[in-house]
Protein backbone atom coordinates (compact mmCIF):
# COMPACT_ATOMS: atom_id res chain seq x y z
CA UNK A 1 0.00 0.00 0.00
CA UNK A 2 1.29 3.44 -0.95
CA UNK A 3 1.84 5.77 2.02
CA UNK A 4 2.07 9.24 0.51
CA UNK A 5 2.97 10.86 3.85
CA UNK A 6 5.90 8.47 4.28
CA UNK A 7 7.02 9.21 0.74
CA UNK A 8 6.79 12.96 1.29
CA UNK A 9 9.15 12.59 4.25
CA UNK A 10 11.52 10.65 2.00
CA UNK A 11 11.31 13.41 -0.64
CA UNK A 12 12.29 16.02 1.95
CA UNK A 13 15.27 13.95 3.08
CA UNK A 14 16.41 13.29 -0.49
CA UNK A 15 16.01 16.96 -1.38
CA UNK A 16 18.10 17.99 1.62
CA UNK A 17 20.84 15.60 0.48
CA UNK A 18 20.72 17.03 -3.01
CA UNK A 19 20.83 20.64 -1.84
CA UNK A 20 23.77 19.92 0.44
CA UNK A 21 25.63 18.08 -2.32
CA UNK A 22 25.17 20.88 -4.85
CA UNK A 23 25.86 23.77 -2.45
CA UNK A 24 29.50 24.12 -3.44
CA UNK A 25 29.22 23.52 -7.20
CA UNK A 26 30.60 26.46 -9.12
CA UNK A 27 29.76 27.63 -12.63
CA UNK A 28 32.36 25.36 -14.22
CA UNK A 29 30.96 22.33 -12.41
CA UNK A 30 27.42 23.14 -13.48
CA UNK A 31 28.33 23.55 -17.14
CA UNK A 32 30.25 20.25 -17.12
CA UNK A 33 28.52 17.23 -18.65
CA UNK A 34 26.22 15.16 -16.48
CA UNK A 35 25.81 11.42 -16.99
CA UNK A 36 22.75 12.03 -19.15
CA UNK A 37 23.60 12.33 -22.85
CA UNK A 38 23.49 15.92 -24.07
CA UNK A 39 22.75 17.40 -20.66
CA UNK A 40 25.04 19.42 -18.44
CA UNK A 41 24.63 19.34 -14.67
CA UNK A 42 22.79 22.62 -15.10
CA UNK A 43 20.26 20.86 -17.33
CA UNK A 44 19.68 18.22 -14.64
CA UNK A 45 19.08 20.81 -11.92
CA UNK A 46 16.83 22.86 -14.20
CA UNK A 47 14.82 19.75 -14.99
CA UNK A 48 14.42 18.95 -11.29
CA UNK A 49 13.15 22.45 -10.58
CA UNK A 50 10.68 22.43 -13.43
CA UNK A 51 9.55 18.90 -12.54
CA UNK A 52 8.67 20.06 -9.02
CA UNK A 53 6.54 22.86 -10.45
CA UNK A 54 4.99 20.46 -12.95
CA UNK A 55 3.92 18.15 -10.14
CA UNK A 56 2.41 21.12 -8.33
CA UNK A 57 0.32 21.63 -11.48
CA UNK A 58 -0.82 18.03 -11.31
CA UNK A 59 -1.68 18.24 -7.62
CA UNK A 60 -3.74 21.36 -8.27
CA UNK A 61 -5.59 19.94 -11.26
CA UNK A 62 -3.72 21.64 -14.09
CA UNK A 63 -1.85 20.03 -17.01
CA UNK A 64 1.60 18.88 -15.96
CA UNK A 65 3.27 20.83 -18.79
CA UNK A 66 1.77 23.15 -21.38
CA UNK A 67 3.34 20.88 -24.00
CA UNK A 68 6.55 18.97 -24.66
CA UNK A 69 8.16 21.84 -26.49
CA UNK A 70 7.58 24.22 -23.59
CA UNK A 71 9.05 21.69 -21.14
CA UNK A 72 12.20 21.30 -23.23
CA UNK A 73 12.52 25.02 -23.87
CA UNK A 74 12.25 25.84 -20.17
CA UNK A 75 15.02 23.38 -19.31
CA UNK A 76 17.28 24.83 -21.99
CA UNK A 77 16.51 28.34 -20.77
CA UNK A 78 17.31 27.56 -17.15
CA UNK A 79 20.32 25.27 -17.60
CA UNK A 80 23.03 27.98 -17.96
CA UNK A 81 21.99 30.08 -14.95
CA UNK A 82 24.56 31.04 -12.30
CA UNK A 83 24.96 28.62 -9.38
CA UNK A 84 23.14 30.85 -6.88
CA UNK A 85 20.10 31.06 -9.16
CA UNK A 86 20.11 27.32 -9.76
CA UNK A 87 20.21 26.57 -6.04
CA UNK A 88 17.54 29.13 -5.19
CA UNK A 89 15.22 27.69 -7.85
CA UNK A 90 15.91 24.11 -6.76
CA UNK A 91 15.12 24.97 -3.15
CA UNK A 92 12.15 27.20 -3.96
CA UNK A 93 10.49 24.75 -6.34
CA UNK A 94 10.97 21.93 -3.83
CA UNK A 95 9.28 24.08 -1.18
CA UNK A 96 6.38 24.79 -3.53
CA UNK A 97 5.90 21.08 -4.15
CA UNK A 98 6.05 20.35 -0.42
CA UNK A 99 3.48 23.05 0.30
CA UNK A 100 1.11 21.84 -2.41
CA UNK A 101 1.43 18.25 -1.20
CA UNK A 102 0.66 19.32 2.38
CA UNK A 103 -2.73 20.75 1.41
CA UNK A 104 -5.80 18.63 2.27
CA UNK A 105 -6.64 16.45 -0.72
CA UNK A 106 -8.17 13.22 -1.91
CA UNK A 107 -5.04 11.15 -2.39
CA UNK A 108 -7.03 8.29 -3.92
CA UNK A 109 -8.04 10.37 -6.95
CA UNK A 110 -6.66 9.69 -10.40
CA UNK A 111 -4.37 12.33 -11.88
CA UNK A 112 -3.01 12.84 -15.38
CA UNK A 113 0.72 13.16 -15.96
CA UNK A 114 2.84 13.77 -19.04
CA UNK A 115 1.84 12.15 -22.35
CA UNK A 116 -1.57 11.17 -20.99
CA UNK A 117 -0.21 8.78 -18.36
CA UNK A 118 -2.58 8.42 -15.40
CA UNK A 119 -1.86 7.36 -11.85
CA UNK A 120 -3.15 7.63 -8.32
CA UNK A 121 -2.35 10.95 -6.66
CA UNK A 122 -0.87 8.91 -3.83
CA UNK A 123 1.96 7.85 -6.15
CA UNK A 124 3.07 11.42 -6.94
CA UNK A 125 5.40 11.76 -3.92
CA UNK A 126 7.20 8.56 -4.89
CA UNK A 127 7.45 9.75 -8.49
CA UNK A 128 9.08 12.93 -7.22
CA UNK A 129 11.39 10.86 -5.04
CA UNK A 130 12.50 8.92 -8.12
CA UNK A 131 13.34 12.18 -9.89
CA UNK A 132 15.37 13.55 -6.99
CA UNK A 133 17.26 10.36 -6.16
CA UNK A 134 18.15 9.15 -9.65
CA UNK A 135 19.01 12.59 -11.00
CA UNK A 136 21.24 13.16 -7.97
CA UNK A 137 23.15 10.11 -9.21
CA UNK A 138 23.07 11.49 -12.77
CA UNK A 139 24.97 14.59 -11.65
CA UNK A 140 28.10 12.48 -11.20
CA UNK A 141 29.25 14.27 -8.07
CA UNK A 142 29.87 11.32 -5.78
CA UNK A 143 26.35 10.02 -5.04
CA UNK A 144 26.01 6.57 -6.59
CA UNK A 145 23.33 3.93 -6.95
CA UNK A 146 24.97 2.10 -4.05
CA UNK A 147 24.33 5.16 -1.85
CA UNK A 148 20.57 5.16 -2.44
CA UNK A 149 18.35 4.10 0.49
CA UNK A 150 17.62 0.37 0.39
CA UNK A 151 13.86 0.89 0.59
CA UNK A 152 13.92 3.23 -2.37
CA UNK A 153 16.02 0.83 -4.46
CA UNK A 154 13.65 -2.08 -3.76
CA UNK A 155 10.56 -0.04 -4.57
CA UNK A 156 12.01 1.43 -7.77
CA UNK A 157 13.02 -2.04 -8.98
CA UNK A 158 9.42 -3.13 -8.31
CA UNK A 159 8.08 -0.06 -10.13
CA UNK A 160 10.23 -0.63 -13.20
CA UNK A 161 9.48 -4.35 -13.26
CA UNK A 162 5.80 -3.42 -13.30
CA UNK A 163 6.41 -0.88 -16.04
CA UNK A 164 8.05 -3.44 -18.34
CA UNK A 165 5.62 -6.24 -17.47
CA UNK A 166 4.09 -7.60 -20.67
CA UNK A 167 6.07 -5.17 -22.84
CA UNK A 168 6.00 -6.36 -26.46
CA UNK A 169 9.76 -5.86 -26.87
CA UNK A 170 10.90 -7.59 -23.66
CA UNK A 171 11.14 -11.35 -23.22
CA UNK A 172 9.88 -13.00 -20.03
CA UNK A 173 12.44 -12.10 -17.38
CA UNK A 174 12.99 -13.03 -13.75
CA UNK A 175 14.84 -10.47 -11.62
CA UNK A 176 16.75 -11.79 -8.61
CA UNK A 177 18.70 -9.45 -6.35
CA UNK A 178 20.47 -9.75 -3.03
CA UNK A 179 17.87 -7.82 -1.05
CA UNK A 180 14.34 -8.65 -2.09
CA UNK A 181 12.03 -11.25 -3.61
CA UNK A 182 12.30 -12.58 -7.14
CA UNK A 183 10.27 -10.42 -9.51
CA UNK A 184 9.03 -11.07 -13.03
CA UNK A 185 8.75 -8.64 -15.92
CA UNK A 186 8.53 -8.57 -19.71
CA UNK A 187 6.84 -11.47 -21.42
CA UNK A 188 5.44 -9.72 -24.47
CA UNK A 189 8.25 -10.74 -26.81
CA UNK A 190 9.13 -14.23 -27.99
CA UNK A 191 11.84 -16.03 -26.06
CA UNK A 192 12.81 -16.53 -22.46
CA UNK A 193 12.34 -17.00 -19.70
CA UNK A 194 15.62 -15.36 -18.78
CA UNK A 195 16.85 -14.91 -15.22
CA UNK A 196 18.91 -11.82 -14.41
CA UNK A 197 20.80 -11.85 -11.11
CA UNK A 198 22.84 -9.19 -9.37
CA UNK A 199 22.97 -6.72 -6.55
CA UNK A 200 19.97 -4.46 -6.13
CA UNK A 201 21.89 -1.32 -7.23
CA UNK A 202 23.16 -3.08 -10.36
CA UNK A 203 19.68 -4.31 -11.23
CA UNK A 204 18.28 -0.83 -10.71
CA UNK A 205 21.05 0.63 -12.86
CA UNK A 206 20.21 -1.71 -15.71
CA UNK A 207 16.42 -1.31 -15.44
CA UNK A 208 16.70 2.49 -15.34
CA UNK A 209 19.17 2.71 -18.22
CA UNK A 210 22.00 3.96 -16.03
CA UNK A 211 24.24 0.89 -16.29
CA UNK A 212 24.81 -1.56 -19.11
CA UNK A 213 24.21 -4.71 -17.08
CA UNK A 214 27.76 -6.00 -17.50
CA UNK A 215 27.94 -6.79 -13.77
CA UNK A 216 24.78 -8.91 -13.89
CA UNK A 217 24.60 -12.69 -14.34
CA UNK A 218 22.16 -13.93 -16.97
CA UNK A 219 20.73 -17.43 -17.25
CA UNK A 220 18.63 -18.77 -20.11
CA UNK A 221 19.72 -16.36 -22.84
CA UNK A 222 21.34 -12.99 -23.45
CA UNK A 223 20.62 -9.96 -21.29
CA UNK A 224 17.25 -8.63 -22.50
CA UNK A 225 17.24 -5.33 -24.34
CA UNK A 226 15.08 -2.81 -22.52
CA UNK A 227 13.24 0.05 -24.23
CA UNK A 228 14.06 3.60 -23.09
CA UNK A 229 12.03 4.99 -20.23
Amino acid sequence: MIDHAHDLDAVREATDRLLSATAELDAAALTAPSRLPGWSRGHVLAHLSRNADALVNVLQGRPMYADGETRDRDIERDAPRPPAEQRADLSGSAARFDSAAAAPADWSRTVTLRNGVTDSASRLPFRRLVEVELHHVDLGIGYELEDLPEEFVAREIEFLAERFDGHPDVVATRLADDRGPVRTTGGGAEGGPVTVRGTAPELLGWLSGRRDGAALKVEGGPLPALPPL
